[in-house]
């Protein structure tokens, strides 16, 4: 490598912080052909950024920032992304058949008509017509507590009721 005209540091400064770069990238990846593209990701952003460098502040340091907030990108983009094999992306494309769906909705009809009325009117105003507890308690001329309680409860009903173990 040749030293180029950078403000700051050389590339033999560069080559000699490679081994504590190695060493920080293992906090990162324990795969050493991930420790190496981390590595030179970082010595290229370096290069490609020397002019943000600060003369008189530790280039080590410098190269450390950039290689976490390097690693930190790439993980927040990784779990953005759905990486799978071939054979499974047929499996996360498909959906479960329609005619259970309409056997579950049919069994939820039937658990909540068989609430008692205040707990099957308070399921009614705020899950299925989507009013707010406040204005379910006005309605129903109750506490807004007493709302929130009998929705508790019929969710507790309902879950026992449904349940399939």
């Amino acid at each position: 490598m040749q030293d180029h005209d950078r403000p700051g540091f050389t590339d033999a400064e560069l080559l000699d912080n490679m081994p504590a770069l190695r060493c920080f990238a293992r906090r990162f990846h324990s795969s050493t052909s991930d420790i190496d593209d981390l590595v030179q990701e970082t010595i290229a952003k370096a290069i490609a950024h020397s002019g943000n460098f600060r003369p008189g502040t530790r280039l080590r340091s410098w190269l450390f920032t950039i290689m976490r907030n390097t690693f930190c990108t790439k993980f927040k983009m990784s779990k953005r992304e759905y990486v799978g094999e071939i054979e499974d992306s047929a499996d996360w494309a498909s959906s479960p058949p329609s005619q259970i769906w309409e056997v579950r909705g049919h069994e939820l009809e039937v658990a909540i008509s068989a609430l008692p009325d205040n707990y099957r009117t308070a399921v009614d105003l705020v899950f299925l017509q989507g009013v707010s507890y406040e204005a379910a308690a006005d309605r129903c001329g109750v506490p807004i507590g007493t709302i929130k309680s009998r929705v508790n409860r019929a969710r507790h009903q309902l879950t026992k009721a449904l349940d399939t173990e």
